[in-house]
């Protein structure tokens, strides 16, 4: 497939990924674990590459954030970054900071446009000294 450079970041596409992604942002810090998993594709092919782990598939994705303690989930996002690829495919990255840290955190996800809507298929959380 090959997307034409002036199908990048078509605005009504921009706009619903960055609604689908600032819901992922709400639930993630209220979590709302329900959310979350409404919004991760549920697929053994689902990833997620977190800051102490590795989750490979919906299912351990999902076991994961059922028994991730509901502590310290609020941060501040420093930097935004959302780009869309014709109409289906989209990546999102943030920076974010964390009270009483110095580190910053990063966040990146690959969405793509599904059935029942946008889905994360891909997550990678990391976080620098």
């Amino acid at each position: 497939m090959t997307v034409p450079l002036s199908d990048i970041n078509l605005p009504a596409v921009l706009e619903e990924v960055t609604a689908a992604f600032a819901e992922y942002q709400e639930a993630l810090v209220t979590n709302d674990v329900a959310v979350l998993d409404k919004l991760f594709f549920d697929s053994p092919h689902t990833l997620r590459y977190g800051a102490g782990e590795n989750l490979y598939g919906y299912d351990a994705i999902r076991a994961f954030r059922q028994a991730r303690p509901a502590v310290n989930l609020e941060r501040e996002v420093t930097v935004t970054a959302i780009t869309t690829y014709g109409q289906d495919l989209a990546v999102t990255n943030i920076e974010f900071k964390r009270a009483g840290s110095d580190r910053i955190g990063r966040q990146s996800q690959t969405w793509v446009r599904l059935p029942e809507g946008w889905r994360v298929v891909s997550a990678h959380v990391s976080l620098m000294t």
